[in-house]
């Protein structure tokens, strides 16, 4: 009757024995455990990207998009807009919802931004102060846009960092006057760095009054209406409210009000899932891995015929047998798993090095089933 130690010394050597076969097995599952680690560690990485992205947006906000869209939770796209979303609807909304903290209209076109010969294409948003404090935007020189009514349209801009130093250098250019497209304004501050968010290059823009804007672009319609609740339990109030202020002003239900919370959801619904099937593709790879060590072992049987009847002339039962060939099976899946771990954790740690921005970490379930299908196979 062989004991554990023994047992375990007999598949050691009997695994020993076949060095190339063995090797080939441990890298077939060390493959494929990588596989299902490095992939859901991609797709784990993607979701919490966006989740923080979002976070860096500011709290508590509700959107306000011109057109109707049936679906909650995306961002829609419309077409047709049958009332524009003007400054008199946010002044509206500022005055009739009291739950509103804070309100930024938005106003966004691309123009030439130009200062002599020097001159730089940038997405120009027409805003207001209180987009500052809601996008926590701080400033590198001198101040934000100034306060006051949505209709007073001053000449000042606010530039990005990168534009700021496309057109000035290193120096400090508040009290510069640059050409914004045909306007002529005065530069009153520039933003401290703040990288790209939900695809804008918060670094690569610029900041005008919001009236300044519209009369730039010869527009009436807003691009977006951002607020701010006072507390997280007031969006869903603000949300109806909105939608119910803008219906009697408009004479129809034409916006769409989009809760943070709801689009963060969705995103991470979408980007869950994607995981999910990265987990699944690299799980056919584990299961190759698998067959390969059943291949293996059904050939070590055949092969080893003399000394299954050796072990059998000792006095060995068919369930000792089956315990030897099980151990080495199950060694053979545990070691290549580990093996896979440690390659995966690697080719992780290789995407946060080549990709920064991307938190890329394996979920505790994918790490937890990798190994269980590994020994499950032996």
């Amino acid at each position: 009757m062989m004991n554990p130690a023994d047992l375990l010394r007999f598949a050691v050597a009997a695994l020993k024995g076949h060095r190339l076969r063995t090797g080939l097995s441990l890298v077939g599952m060390a493959v494929g455990v990588a596989a299902v680690i490095v992939l859901t560690a991609l797709g784990e990485g993607a979701r919490r990207y966006v989740t923080g992205q979002f976070s860096e947006l500011g709290t508590n906000l509700v959107i306000v998009v011109p057109g109707k869209n049936e679906t909650t939770g995306t961002v829609p796209f419309t077409a047709g807009v049958p009332h524009d979303l003007t400054l008199d609807d946010a002044r509206a909304i500022v005055r009739q919802v009291p739950q509103v903290l804070r309100l930024a209209p938005i106003s966004a076109a691309t123009e030439t931004v130009a200062f002599g010969p020097r001159r730089r294409q940038v997405a120009v948003f027409g805003t207001n102060r209180d987009y500052f404090r809601m996008r926590h935007l701080h400033m590198a020189y001198g101040e934000p846009l100034p306060a006051g009514d949505f209709e007073r349209g001053a000449p000042v801009v606010v530039l990005g960092r990168k534009t700021a130093r496309e057109l000035f250098g290193e120096r400090n250019p508040v009290g510069e006057v640059v050409r914004v497209g045909g306007w002529r304004m005065r530069v009153i501050g520039v933003m401290a760095s703040k990288g790209v968010q939900i695809g804008v290059d918060l670094d690569d823009l610029a900041l005008v009054p919001v009236a300044t804007a519209m009369k730039m672009f010869d527009r009436s319609s807003l691009f977006r209406i951002v607020i701010e609740a006072r507390g997280h339990h007031q969006l869903e109030t603000i949300k109806q409210r909105v939608v119910a202020l803008l219906t009697e002003r408009h004479g129809e239900e034409d916006v769409t009000c989009l809760t943070q919370d709801a689009v963060l959801a969705s995103f991470s619904s979408i980007l869950g899932t994607l995981t999910v099937a990265l987990a699944a593709i690299a799980a056919v790879s584990l299961s190759v891995a698998g067959l390969g060590i059943m291949n293996v072992m059904l050939v070590s049987v055949a092969e080893r015929t003399a000394e299954v009847g050796l072990l059998k002339a000792l006095g060995a039962g068919r369930r000792q047998i089956l315990a030897v060939f099980l151990a080495e099976a199950t060694l053979l899946s545990l070691a290549g798993g580990l093996l896979g771990l440690g390659s995966g954790w690697l080719g992780a740690k290789a995407l946060v090095a080549l990709f920064p921005a991307l938190p890329a970490a394996p979920p505790a379930w994918a790490v937890a089933a990798a190994l269980a299908v590994a020994l499950g196979v032996g």
